[in-house]
């Protein structure tokens, strides 16, 4: 496995591969690698013929009262675990390298981004499309895997894809799940005892939700009510429980098309996101 760590290694690797007639898959990651990032990449590899992952901890997606400082990183032991499942190269730029003095160039996803974590997290948006694209253009990737426990930020990359006109194909990857059902995530090695089983009801609050849109003829508002009630009453902070279309992120007026629940929680200090599809409610004829 390479180690590239400046734009031109990348570029003379990413030319090899072309050169080769290989398909690339890139995995985007701030590191801290956990099982559901490595499926990312097996995921890459159905699609492609090499994978290489991103290991980069974006400042310009983390606001002046964010983890920034704090965001887990662990290089080696992150490279360790690519190189056993089989990546082809990992990418790790500084960010002098991704933003040079002088950089004033950023990417703007408008309405997708507007509401939910784009309202709660001012900036946040666009410092992901930024680095997303820079990402893209500098691997040249044929594939870009992301996992659909950001669901937001699937939907921004692929807004951005589709209307800056690039190539690469956007793949989501469901979400991976510890045996006990909280979505994998680098942020889940903050939580205390205490909040790691109080947290667990947003799952199993979801999971229950997505039930009862057939088994119910509860309304959305209702539904949202129930879910944020049982957070709150878990010890958590909820930041929002939204149900929307799964694509344009609007609010659902009711369960005539496919939408997604959306949550933005906070236990102790840790803020976890998570997320289900929800099916169209059956109408008795």
């Amino acid at each position: 496995m390479q180690v590239l760590e400046t734009p031109e290694e990348l570029r003379q690797w990413q030319l090899a591969q072309h050169g080769a007639g290989r398909r690339i898959a890139v995995v985007p990651t701030m590191g801290a690698l956990h099982d559901g990032h490595l499926q990312l990449t097996d995921l890459g590899r159905q699609h492609a013929d090499v994978v290489l992952v991103t290991i980069f901890v974006n400042p310009l997606q983390f606001g002046p009262n964010e983890d920034f400082g704090r965001y887990p990183r662990q290089f080696p032991t992150d490279c360790a675990l690519c190189e056993v499942r089989g990546v082809d190269a990992v990418y790790h730029p500084e960010p002098a390298a991704m933003y040079p003095a002088g950089f004033q160039t950023h990417v703007e996803v408008e309405q997708v981004a507007q509401r939910w974590c784009g309202a709660s997290r001012p900036g946040h948006f666009r410092g992901v499309a930024t680095v997303v694209l820079k990402l893209l253009n500098q691997t040249a990737a044929d594939v870009a895997v992301f996992g659909e426990k950001d669901w937001q930020q699937l939907q921004v990359i692929r807004q951005m894809c589709r209307d800056l006109d690039h190539p690469a194909q956007v793949v989501g990857a469901p979400i991976v799940r510890e045996a006990d059902g909280l979505a994998m995530s680098s942020r889940n090695v903050y939580l205390s005892v205490q909040s790691r089983q109080q947290c667990l009801v947003i799952s199993r609050g979801l999971q229950q939700l997505q039930q009862q849109v057939q088994a119910s003829q509860r309304s959305v508002a209702e539904l949202q009510a129930q879910l944020t009630a049982a957070i709150d009453a878990a010890g958590g902070q909820t930041e929002y429980v939204a149900l929307v279309q799964a694509e344009t992120l609007e609010p659902l007026a009711d369960f005539s098309v496919a939408g997604r629940a959306l949550v933005a929680a906070r236990f102790g200090a840790t803020r976890l996101i998570d997320n289900w599809a929800l099916p169209v409610r059956e109408v008795a004829t």
